[in-house]
């Protein structure tokens, strides 16, 4: 089993979404920062630019949604948001480096080990 393997994902469309991983790392992604977090080739050019991915999820966080979500194969998340944006698809590994690594802002619970 690796970290990125997923046992559920959830979908709240004006919320967040929520994605268990196989090991019981959990993780909840509030709409603004996963959008303004997108992996496409444009999203990526304009983060490298200094441009704005979002005016929307900057401007205004709380009127971001997701429109439609679907699975990308077994890997990852395809994402159409609110503001007309469609292309990027998040792939489970890298979200799960998102929060391993704090790129992305997430609530993320770890589940606790026991000493042997």
């Amino acid at each position: 089993m690796a970290a990125h393997d997923i046992a559920s994902v959830e979908v709240d469309r004006t919320k967040h979404v929520f994605i268990e991983f196989a090991d019981g790392v959990t993780a909840t992604f509030e709409l603004a920062p996963l959008r303004l977090a997108c992996p496409c080739a444009d999203c990526n050019a304009k983060r490298r630019r200094g441009a704005s991915v979002s005016t929307l999820a900057e401007a205004k966080p709380e009127e971001i949604t997701i429109r439609e979500a679907s699975m990308a194969g077994a890997w990852g998340l395809d994402l159409d948001w609110s503001d007309g944006h469609s292309t990027g698809i998040y792939a489970f590994e890298r979200m799960r480096a998102w929060i391993d690594d704090h790129e992305v802002a997430a609530h993320v619970t770890r589940p606790q080990i026991n000493p042997g």
